[in-house]
């Protein structure tokens, strides 16, 4: 007999776990497909800043605000703002005001997920494609060739999504820019001067084409993202293996002779290997017709890079907004996700608009002025 899902999730991100938390708050079943083996699989990344116009709404949402806030990394909000030769040129203390408090990815996903019924996620299940079956309905495939059929198909699988060319041909495009991610652990022990360097929250130093960005996490590591505007390819040029992690940081440092040596020791002084991701985007204001029977949230629909941190903040508010959709219309998909597009087309276009524009202005000519002219605006408007 073939299996069905009046409703069915693809990915268990935040955006994927918070759907499928609002829809149980609201008595409504879903089933979730991850395609890792377990929930701790892989690690879940650094420090995310919870917005209070976004993430937290969909906390709160979710029923899960409170838990969220006992979460929270103290100190968090900190800011510093260097230039190439280490010159302090901007200092924010957190001042407790949680408008944007930290709290580390992995944490966030558990408390998600130990918020949903047991056997809510199917684990290890890999989709590798789905296709209309008629009246809404879609027959989803997974790698070890089963399928199985859902009234409700929501693509929440990341930049890479299976499930988006159901409604839409984009693809990501490469921004310009690629991080390399790098860990200093027991930081005050072990990397005093770099813990002195990043401070207690999240640290920017820029230059012309490239910069470092870091923040402390709660075991008093740091984690570093290097930053460069190079070609797509650069990186497989590159080893990037932990046996060859020396040729690595070498490779990386090429690219800021003459900056600091306090800020070429947060790659120099790395612990293990270094990790390469190249920033990829969807086009600002990517959308789609209404499709029966599919939708899309987080980076599926609206992939943008990290430099107006609203990634992960919107996710979770797509997924609670949807949730609440379905929610509000009983019986009628169609009309619960016509509202729901309504909403997320706007919201996301405005948000990858200004990421783009972010990621270009801290890595001007002349940073990091963008970069404080940015910070000035933002406190005008609070």
């Amino acid at each position: 007999m073939n299996l069905h899902h009046p409703i069915a999730i693809v990915g268990a991100g935040l955006g994927g776990l918070t759907l499928a938390r609002v829809l149980h708050v609201n008595g409504i079943e879903a089933a979730v497909y991850d395609l890792d083996a377990s929930p701790s699989a892989r690690a879940q990344g650094g420090m995310l800043d919870i917005h209070e116009d976004s993430g937290q709404v969909a906390l709160r949402a979710a029923g899960l605000h409170q838990e969220f806030r006992a979460l929270v990394h103290p100190g968090g909000e900190a800011v510093r703002v260097l230039d190439r030769h280490a010159v302090v040129r901007l200092e924010e203390a957190d001042e407790g005001g949680h408008g944007r408090p930290e709290v580390e990815r992995g944490l966030l996903r558990d408390l998600l997920l130990g918020a949903l019924p047991e056997g809510t996620v199917r684990w290890g299940a890999k989709v590798t494609g789905a296709r209309p079956s008629g009246e809404g309905r879609h027959e989803v495939t997974l790698a070890d060739g089963s399928t199985f059929t859902t009234g409700l198909l929501v693509g929440a699988d990341g930049a890479w999504s299976r499930i988006r060319s159901l409604v839409s041909g984009a693809v990501p495009v490469y921004s310009g820019v690629s991080f390399v991610e790098a860990d200093l652990l027991d930081a005050d022990v072990r990397h005093p001067g770099s813990a002195a360097v990043v401070g207690g929250g999240m640290f920017f130093a820029l230059g012309e084409g490239r910069g470092f960005l870091a923040h402390r996490e709660p075991d008093d590591s740091l984690h570093v993202y290097t930053a460069l505007r190079v070609p797509e390819n650069w990186i497989s040029g590159i080893d990037f293996t932990d046996a060859d992690a020396d040729a690595a940081k070498a490779a990386v440092l090429e690219h800021f002779a003459g900056w600091d040596e306090s800020l070429r020791a947060l790659i120099a002084d790395a612990d293990g290997a270094l990790i390469p991701r190249p920033i990829h985007a969807l086009p600002v204001g990517h959308r789609w017709d209404r499709v029966p029977g599919v939708t899309l949230l987080g980076d599926a629909a609206h992939l943008m890079s990290p430099f107006a941190g609203e990634g992960a903040n919107l996710a979770m508010l797509d997924g609670a907004e949807l949730g609440e959709a379905i929610a509000a219309h009983p019986g009628d998909v169609e009309a619960a996700l016509t509202a729901y597009e309504r909403a997320l087309f706007p919201r996301g276009e405005a948000a990858a608009a200004e990421s783009a524009d972010n990621l270009a202005i801290c890595f001007r000519d002349d940073a990091p002025e963008g970069l404080l002219d940015r910070f000035a605006s933002y406190r005008r408007a609070a």
